[in-house]
């Protein structure tokens, strides 16, 4: 790999001003993308009134030879995969003579399993990946495929709906490894908590502007309900995560040496020597001293959707958007019980343009037929709502673009659309704002941009020491920043071991490709 090129940056800094022109002129409308020329047909009324589904054609490129296409990404399997799988083999069938195999992978199992498949090589197709989860490293492993050629011929209505910023953004030395989800671009991080709770006890959440003025909420919560955790955290999701800390990683959150989004400071430092990083891990040791805090947030295999899903969560932290609560509320059976509130700074960095994107391996048997099923997921309404939502009539009742849940909603709620093609395709919930696919145009308006927007470091010459750090970082990240452990006698012991293993030699070479950057883009 190589560094930023002058040209990318370029771009990417265009395309991000046009972004924020359309956002605001209400001109960008990705939610009205056509069915593409090359599998389009002719729409009927089935009995279930979907108008969506095409008719069924004669195989599309009857030519291909059947493939059989394994898609990996994180998630927990739902007790109706088996029959979406079904439904899903029969269309792509007639689409591009291809099945799938669904193969979710339980989130805290996620980096470890997918670390072991991609070194044993195995044959996948399509690999989930995004900036935070190590997609620069595996890149540099060689697990994933340049995606240019394979967007050309087959990705054509990947590429017309999507904002360039997404495509620009997510370069890696100028070459496309994932395929964005086409979805909100800034970035906003807060928490999701039990709305009929604070109402029952009280509590006027109007008032919590930071996470400090959380302390006196978690406090009413844990005095009145003491069998009910006020706050579930957990490894990635916490007050220091990518997403609220507001820390621009420069291309790989596991790759040390970061930015403030929020600030206008280009010096690369160490997250142990940023403020808001130390203040943030103390206040989070206090919540949990307190027992505001899951005692198990440092070890938890429990993902805090289902935590929060089981009844005796008030808050869990996450990454926001609009609407993200009301989305919860019918993923998790809590219809009219949930809110959200933003706790930091609206951002956009590079981080946010792959922050979630669908990787073809270089494992796999038939990267053409894996490009064309991203393809769908981008541009068929039917195939994109079906792999999210399940089967209209089942899972769902439509009127519209409005979807009512039923009784087997339950059984089928994988919560992924933000990682599966574009989001703009998806229904909307009945419980949800009608006009959602709007708020999210709004939400894309006026981000404090980071100054690192456009570049991506390139870890090679130090991937030694990248290497090592990364073990480091699993023995003490997670406790530290779930406040399970002593700040002040954990942290100096973790920072000896990350000089130790050549992290201030990380930092320089990050530093001087950044300020070559920001030289060039001058």
């Amino acid at each position: 790999m190589m560094k930023a090129t002058k040209s990318a940056s370029m771009l990417l800094m265009l395309a991000l001003s046009s972004t924020l022109v359309l956002s605001a002129c209400g001109s960008n409308e990705p939610d009205k993308t056509e069915e593409p020329a090359s599998t389009a047909t002719d729409k009927t009324e089935t009995a279930a009134g979907d108008t969506d589904k095409a008719t069924e054609p004669a195989p599309a490129n009857s030519e291909l030879k059947e493939y059989k296409l394994t898609m990996v990404y994180p998630g927990g399997t739902q007790d109706d995969e088996a029959k979406i799988e079904d439904e899903i083999n029969k269309y792509l069938k007639n689409k591009i003579n291809a099945t799938i195999d669904l193969q979710p992978i339980d989130w805290t199992a996620w980096e470890d399993k997918v670390n072991l498949m991609i070194a044993s090589r195995d044959p996948v197709d399509i690999y989930f990946t995004a900036q935070w989860t190590k997609y620069a490293v595996n890149v540099g492993k060689g697990a994933f495929l340049d995606l240019g050629p394979l967007l050309k011929d087959y990705g054509q209505d990947i590429v017309k709906p999507l904002d360039p910023v997404f495509l620009e953004g997510s370069k890696i030395n100028g070459v496309n490894y994932g395929v964005p989800t086409n979805k909100e671009l800034a970035a906003q991080g807060g928490i999701v908590y039990r709305k009929d709770i604070a109402q029952e006890l009280g509590i006027d959440m109007s008032k919590v502007k930071s996470i400090q003025d959380l302390d006196a909420v978690f406090a009413t919560v844990k005095a009145n309900k003491p069998e009910m955790t006020p706050l579930y955290l957990l490894k990635g999701e916490n007050f220091d995560a990518h997403y609220f800390g507001n820390f621009d990683a420069l291309g790989d959150t596991s790759v040390p040496g970061v930015l403030i989004k929020d600030a206008a400071e280009t010096t690369v430092k160490a997250n142990y020597d940023t403020q808001r990083y130390v203040d943030t891990l103390k206040l989070t040791r206090g919540f949990f001293v307190k027992g505001y805090i899951n005692s198990d947030a440092a070890t938890t295999t429990t993902m805090n959707k289902d935590a929060l899903k089981a009844g005796n969560v008030f808050a869990m932290t996450s990454a926001l958007k609009p609407g993200k609560a009301k989305e919860l509320e019918t993923e998790l059976g809590l219809v009219g019980k949930l809110d959200q509130i933003e706790l930091n700074e609206k951002t956009v960095s590079t981080s946010e343009t792959s922050g979630s994107m669908l990787a073809v391996s270089t494992t796999s048997g038939d990267p053409a037929r894996a490009m064309m099923f991203i393809n769908l997921l981008h541009s068929d309404k039917y195939l994109n709502n079906l792999i999210n939502f399940g089967i209209e009539g089942q899972h769902f009742t439509k009127n519209g673009e409005i979807i009512t849940p039923t009784d087997n909603t339950k059984h089928y709620a994988p919560g992924a659309a933000w990682m599966f093609g574009n989001q703009f395709l998806n229904y909307v919930w009945n419980s949800e704002d009608p006009n959602k696919w709007e708020q999210f145009r709004k939400f894309n308006e006026g981000p404090k941009v980071s100054p690192g927007l456009g570049f991506v470091f390139d870890s090679e010459p130090v991937k030694a020491e990248v290497g090592a750090i990364v073990n480091i970082d699993r023995q003490y990240q997670t406790a530290l920043e779930t406040g399970s452990v002593d700040v002040d006698k954990v942290l100096p012991e973790y920072k000896d071991k990350l000089l130790k293993a050549g992290v201030e030699k990380i930092l320089a070479e990050k530093q001087s490709q950044f300020d070559k950057y920001l030289s060039e883009k001058k």
